[in-house]
């Protein structure tokens, strides 16, 4: 896999520390913790609790999602990012509609991907 979790939360926070141009010593005092700890957190040395996580957040003020928008592109391979990209899509175009839609596209993506299924088994029994 890619970079560990706790090297990304580190690092993000370094660049988004120095973005606001904060020293560690400001956004300790800011979150409560002393300056050798939050350096810790930015070598990705320190596995901090969520609570914790989430004063840091607000002190930089960043939500988490901002916080973790590069994640992905650092943690998932090229094809993974892809996939997850085809999905969120289509969760967006189905969150749209009703559940009776929904459930009637779900019945059909099933039944395309069983003849799709059906078709693959056929063609590589013909190898």
């Amino acid at each position: 896999m890619g970079i560990r979790i706790t090297e990304y939360v580190g690092e993000q926070v370094r660049i988004i520390r120095k973005s606001k141009n904060y020293t560690q010593e400001q956004l300790g005092e800011k979150v409560g913790l002393p300056q050798p700890y939050i350096g810790g957190i930015e070598r990705g040395e320190r596995n901090i609790s969520l609570d914790t996580f989430e004063r840091i957040l607000e002190a930089l003020e960043v939500s988490p999602g901002e916080f973790f928008r590069g994640y992905s592109d650092n943690y998932f391979s090229e094809n993974e990012k892809a996939k997850e990209t085809v999905l969120i899509n289509l969760s967006e175009l189905l969150s749209k509609r009703s559940i009776r839609d929904i459930e009637m596209i779900q019945h059909l993506a099933s039944d395309v991907l069983a003849t799709i299924d059906s078709h693959v088994k056929t063609e590589n029994e013909k190898k």
